[in-house]
Formats: structure tokens, sequence, C-alpha cells
């Protein structure tokens, strides 16, 4: 039963909530003003949002018919029966009411209106698959993961720690990102998905747009990220780079294998295109933290 639940959070995917932190933290860093409660809570908020989202999204998915038994990407404890929906339903709620808790935590170290980007990145937990018009089923997934994956915890990290705007500029180019980056991992869950996505109308950018489109799309990305962080790149030494261009050798690998791959066998893809991300992150953070 535990081993359901913990197939269930998709462990191989919270390495992008744990990446926006670590970036954000890194940034704080970098213009001197680190606190470690403040980045801890706000790591604890992303893993716990993205695990509602997780939850909600199985939970969802089998409400709405669009998962079936013996699919190609990891297996849904719902979907299988070996989890009630009343049960994945109630976890869902209970894991967004915990990151809550965590969330009202954040306001000794910031200012009001964290309740209202709380409240927004929760009702994105829900709407990507739920509501009447789930953002996963209309093309509108990578977008929100940007935003709510790249953008949102990055900035939010840092300025909990720093509580000023100032250089808001370098944190929102690592933002974006982080964002670009963390959009790949959903592209190669959805490169896997895409007949049996396209057979149940969820319209994902791959089944619009094909998988060669996004296959090359997943490979720019890595590019379009590095080269929007170069303002970033410039407050550090020449030696530096080697960050950026170490990403790059194991995002191209990731890709050729993604482009060589089907059905079951992306799965891995999946993880370590997430992985990925974390090292990144890690390793700009490190160097931050050398400065």
């Amino acid at each position: 039963m535990i081993r359901h639940w913990i197939e269930a959070m998709r462990l191989r995917t919270l390495p992008v909530s744990v990446a926006g932190v670590i970036a954000g933290t890194g940034c704080a860093i970098l213009t001197g003003s680190f606190k470690a409660i403040p980045a801890l809570l706000c790591l604890a908020f992303a893993i716990l949002a993205q695990i509602a989202a997780n939850f909600g999204n199985e939970y969802y998915d089998f409400k709405n018919g669009i998962d079936k038994k013996g699919r190609a990407g990891f297996r849904r404890g719902v979907t299988e029966g070996e989890i009630s929906p009343k049960a994945m339903k109630a976890a869902t709620f209970i894991t967004l009411g915990i990151a809550a808790a965590v969330g009202c935590a954040m306001l000794i170290y910031g200012p009001w209106w964290l309740i209202i980007a709380g409240i927004l990145i929760m009702c994105f937990a829900l709407a990507y698959s739920a509501g009447p018009y789930p953002l996963s089923h209309h093309g509108l997934g990578d977008v929100a993961v940007i935003i709510f994956f790249g953008i949102v915890p990055v900035v939010l990290t840092w300025y909990l720690q720093t509580s000023s705007w100032e250089s808001v500029d370098i944190v929102l180019e690592t933002s974006v990102t982080i964002g670009l980056l963390a959009s790949n991992v959903l592209m190669v869950n959805n490169y896997r998905d895409m007949e049996d996505d396209a057979a149940v109308g969820k319209r994902t950018t791959v089944v619009i747009f094909g998988r060669r489109f996004i296959s090359t799309v997943y490979l720019l990305s890595g590019f379009i990220g590095m080269a929007i962080m170069t303002p970033v790149w410039l407050e550090f030494p020449v030696w530096a780079l080697v960050i950026p261009l170490l990403y790059l050798i194991l995002h191209i690998k990731t890709w050729f294998r993604l482009k060589q791959s089907s059905g079951a066998a992306i799965n891995p893809l999946l993880g370590r295109t997430a992985i990925n991300l974390l090292i990144f992150a890690l390793f700009f953070a490190s160097i931050c933290l050398l400065k």
C-alpha cells in the first residue's frame, strides 16, 4: 500500500520543484541575502505543492477517463484499482492543506501578498488537471510549468530571503531558464503519451504539433535557457561557463536517447531530464556561494 502512494508522488519529477528553490536561493546568495529558514520553508512548500498536483493529476485524469490500465507511463494506483478515488482526492486536499500551513509560516519573513501568491500556486496545482478548462488538456501545461516551476519559485524564494527587488533582472533571467528546463520534463512525459492522450482528446503540445517538432523544442529549450542567462554568467569568472556547458552536454545526450526511444523506455528519460535540471541548479547555487 505504501509503495502505491510513493508511486503516486512521482518522485522522479520532484527535482523540478526542488531546482526552482535551489536556483532562487543561489540568487539570494549572489545578492548577499541568504537566509536558511525561509529557504527551507520554500523548499517544503514547493515539494508539497508538487505532490498535491501529482495526486490531483492522478485523481482528475481518472475521473475524466483520461487514464487506462497498462499505460506506457508510470503506474497509476487509482486507475489500477490499488488506491481508491476517494482516498486520492482526500490526499490531494490534505497535502494542499499542509502546504498552506507551511505557506502561512512564510508570512513571518514576507509581506501579506504572499497569501495571494500561495493561493494562486495551489489553484494551479488543481487547475492543471481539474476544472472546466484543465490546462494540461489544452496545450497550456508547458506555459504553466514555465511560470509555476520556474518564474514563481525562483523569484519568491529569492524575495523571501532578500525582501528587496534590487537585482531582480538577474533573478528573472534565472527563473525563465529554470522554467524552460522544467518544461522539458513535461515534454518528455507528453512525448511518451502522445497516442494515449490523442485517443481521449487530451490536446497536449505534443498532440497538437507532433513528436518531431516537440523534440526540436526540447533541444532548443536548453540552449535558449543558457543564452538567456548570459548576463548572469557575466557576474562570474570565465571558468564558471563550465556549468552551462556541462548542462548542455547532459541535455544533448538525453535528447539523443529520447529520439531513439518509445513507450515505457522513455520513462527513465523523464527522470533524467529532471536530474539534469537539478544538477544545473545545484552547480549554479554552488558558484554563487563561491563568488
